[in-house]
């Protein structure tokens, strides 16, 4: 159970590039889980039928599947169909497309919390769609999320160790390369906690001091 600290700070390279491989997937599938969740968040309202239905289809799917699976299909699945993704692509996809599904469901609640009056304007206006949207609708909706988007992007980090399933280099992979070629243990998971978290404290910090800015 000795902590070997000069062995632990020769494996430090080793895990950096996979924390780089990490905040790469991670920020790159929080972007589009935030596009996917506005996107789902609007066309949840939609007035056609159809949209409602392939978008409550969607959000059953990825909800109600483990992102494991979801990784599974995606990476070993669809080649056998033909489509053959890199496995960093396959990574940020299935994040964004898993995330953002919880993510739709925070943009509907601050989408419906805009007063009636204001949609009301934009229209006496003659504001058309995507200037609603742009200029009113948007800018409001970002605010109470905030909180919200910073839990989800420290979870999402949190899930990374999946990714390692599909073969990607990211910081809990390097972890478990160091350990399964060194036989020590306690100093390269140890090193990769002490990353997670020094990834995540930030990150909770940096959310909170936009939330504080944005109700100045």
């Amino acid at each position: 159970m000795n902590f070997d600290y000069a062995f632990a700070w020769s494996i430090i390279p080793d895990l950096l590039r996979g924390l780089v491989v990490t905040i790469q997937v991670v920020v790159l599938g929080f972007l589009l889980a935030v596009l996917v969740g506005l996107i789902l968040a609007i066309t949840q309202g939609s007035k056609f039928v159809a949209v409602r239905r392939l978008t409550k289809a969607y959000l059953s799917f990825f909800r109600n599947t483990p992102l494991m699976v979801q990784l599974y299909v995606l990476f070993f699945a669809f080649p056998l169909a033909g489509i053959t993704l890199p496995a960093i692509s396959t990574g940020v996809i299935g994040l964004g497309l898993y995330y953002g599904t919880y993510i739709a469901d925070a943009f509907r609640g601050a989408i419906d919390g805009i007063p009636a009056g204001q949609w009301d304007a934009a229209k006496a206006l003659d504001f058309d769609t995507s200037t609603t949207w742009q200029r009113i609708v948007l800018p409001q909706t970002i605010k109470p999320m905030l909180p919200i988007l910073g839990n989800y992007l420290i979870g999402m980090f949190k899930e990374t160790p999946l990714l390692a399933v599909i073969t990607i280099p990211e910081l809990f992979q390097a972890a478990k390369q160091v350990a399964g070629m060194t036989y020590r243990y306690n100093e390269p998971y140890t090193l990769m906690a002490l990353m997670f978290l020094a990834i995540s404290i930030p990150t909770s910090l940096l959310f909170k001091y936009l939330e504080r800015r944005s109700h100045v």
